[in-house]
């Protein structure tokens, strides 16, 4: 894999500190933040970072085709650093986001751009409902 620094240099990017630990909390993460939640992880080891940098450098990364920004129905956008066309869950209960590996699923818009006569370039395909944990404790909360 390459290093972030030099992946940020092929897209142009002034290589910065605090690009880099956006970039890197983002590739080491499954949790789909959004800009606050990383920017509150990120305070602790970077506290000359503002909160304004960090939605500048998503904004940067988003443009550049680094990150995909997704609305998920809340306040504020979570970003994703597997930036292929693949859908996503929400759970209503906890709120996490997670990626769901359905090969079905993926890459849909391939699938329907003929029947469509439509160029789809890429989907976010989001299936709400309750994750596994909530689930799990909705049923012992019956019990």
């Amino acid at each position: 894999m390459k290093e972030t620094a030099q992946v940020l240099r092929e897209k142009g990017l002034k290589v910065t500190p605090q690009r880099i630990a956006v970039y890197n909390m983002l590739l080491h993460t499954q949790s789909h933040p959004n800009a606050e939640t990383i920017y509150r992880t990120l305070e602790v080891t970077n506290p000359t970072m503002s909160l304004a940098t960090v939605y500048k450098t998503l904004d940067y990364f988003k443009q550049l085709g680094l990150v995909q920004e997704l609305n998920v129905g809340e306040g504020s956008a979570r970003y994703d650093a597997v930036v292929r066309c693949h859908p996503h869950t929400v759970c209503t209960c906890c709120g996490s986001v997670s990626d769901l590996e359905n090969d079905e699923l993926t890459n849909l818009h391939q699938k329907l751009s003929t029947p469509l006569d439509f160029q789809v370039e890429c989907e976010q395909l989001i299936l709400y409902g309750k994750c596994a944990k909530c689930q799990m404790a909705e049923q012992e909360a019956c019990e």
